[in-house]
Protein backbone atom coordinates (compact mmCIF):
# COMPACT_ATOMS: atom_id res chain seq x y z
CA UNK A 1 0.00 0.00 0.00
CA UNK A 2 1.41 3.29 -1.11
CA UNK A 3 2.28 5.99 1.73
CA UNK A 4 0.91 9.22 1.43
CA UNK A 5 3.35 12.49 2.19
CA UNK A 6 2.01 14.81 4.97
CA UNK A 7 0.33 17.71 3.41
CA UNK A 8 2.31 21.10 4.69
CA UNK A 9 0.58 24.04 6.18
CA UNK A 10 0.49 26.94 4.14
CA UNK A 11 0.09 30.52 5.22
CA UNK A 12 -1.38 31.70 2.02
CA UNK A 13 -2.75 30.98 -0.92
CA UNK A 14 -0.22 32.04 -3.11
CA UNK A 15 2.15 29.77 -1.48
CA UNK A 16 -0.47 27.00 -1.71
CA UNK A 17 -0.76 27.83 -5.53
CA UNK A 18 3.09 27.77 -5.91
CA UNK A 19 3.04 24.21 -4.00
CA UNK A 20 0.65 22.43 -6.00
CA UNK A 21 2.68 24.13 -9.52
CA UNK A 22 5.14 21.70 -8.87
CA UNK A 23 3.99 18.78 -6.79
CA UNK A 24 1.62 16.30 -7.82
CA UNK A 25 -1.59 15.58 -5.42
CA UNK A 26 -1.30 11.82 -6.11
CA UNK A 27 1.59 11.95 -3.70
CA UNK A 28 -0.66 13.10 -0.93
CA UNK A 29 -4.12 11.85 -1.63
CA UNK A 30 -5.74 8.25 -2.34
CA UNK A 31 -7.81 9.67 -5.46
CA UNK A 32 -8.78 6.30 -5.65
CA UNK A 33 -11.29 6.92 -2.53
CA UNK A 34 -12.35 10.12 -3.73
CA UNK A 35 -16.32 10.65 -3.70
CA UNK A 36 -18.66 12.22 -6.65
CA UNK A 37 -19.57 15.36 -4.67
CA UNK A 38 -22.65 17.72 -6.38
CA UNK A 39 -23.17 20.90 -5.39
CA UNK A 40 -26.66 22.07 -6.18
CA UNK A 41 -26.76 25.77 -5.07
CA UNK A 42 -24.22 27.22 -7.36
CA UNK A 43 -24.95 29.85 -9.57
CA UNK A 44 -24.48 28.70 -12.99
CA UNK A 45 -22.36 31.27 -15.16
CA UNK A 46 -23.80 32.96 -17.73
CA UNK A 47 -22.66 35.00 -21.07
CA UNK A 48 -24.32 37.63 -22.81
CA UNK A 49 -25.19 36.90 -26.21
CA UNK A 50 -26.85 39.22 -28.85
CA UNK A 51 -29.34 37.62 -30.74
CA UNK A 52 -31.77 39.44 -33.89
CA UNK A 53 -35.68 38.32 -33.64
CA UNK A 54 -38.58 39.24 -35.89
CA UNK A 55 -40.40 41.72 -34.49
CA UNK A 56 -43.75 39.95 -34.70
CA UNK A 57 -41.71 37.03 -33.09
CA UNK A 58 -40.78 39.16 -30.30
CA UNK A 59 -43.50 40.68 -29.54
CA UNK A 60 -45.80 37.10 -29.29
CA UNK A 61 -42.78 35.91 -26.52
CA UNK A 62 -43.05 39.18 -24.74
CA UNK A 63 -46.81 38.52 -24.61
CA UNK A 64 -46.45 35.45 -23.12
CA UNK A 65 -44.15 36.19 -20.53
CA UNK A 66 -46.43 39.39 -19.49
CA UNK A 67 -49.51 36.71 -19.09
CA UNK A 68 -47.31 34.01 -17.29
CA UNK A 69 -45.87 36.92 -15.07
CA UNK A 70 -42.31 36.60 -16.10
CA UNK A 71 -39.63 38.64 -17.82
CA UNK A 72 -39.76 37.86 -21.27
CA UNK A 73 -35.54 36.67 -21.32
CA UNK A 74 -35.91 34.30 -18.69
CA UNK A 75 -38.76 32.93 -20.74
CA UNK A 76 -37.19 32.47 -23.93
CA UNK A 77 -34.45 30.49 -21.47
CA UNK A 78 -36.92 28.63 -20.11
CA UNK A 79 -37.93 27.48 -24.07
CA UNK A 80 -34.70 27.12 -25.10
CA UNK A 81 -33.74 24.67 -22.15
CA UNK A 82 -37.04 22.61 -22.63
CA UNK A 83 -36.62 22.23 -26.78
CA UNK A 84 -32.47 21.42 -25.86
CA UNK A 85 -33.40 18.73 -23.12
CA UNK A 86 -36.38 17.05 -26.07
CA UNK A 87 -33.23 17.39 -28.21
CA UNK A 88 -30.69 15.57 -26.01
CA UNK A 89 -32.89 12.73 -25.06
CA UNK A 90 -34.23 12.35 -28.54
CA UNK A 91 -37.82 13.23 -28.02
Amino acid sequence: MKKFKKLPVFKSEDEERDFWSTHSSTDYFDWSKAERVVFPNLKLTTESISLRLPVTLLSQLKRLANAKDVPYQSLMKIFLSDRVKQETLGK
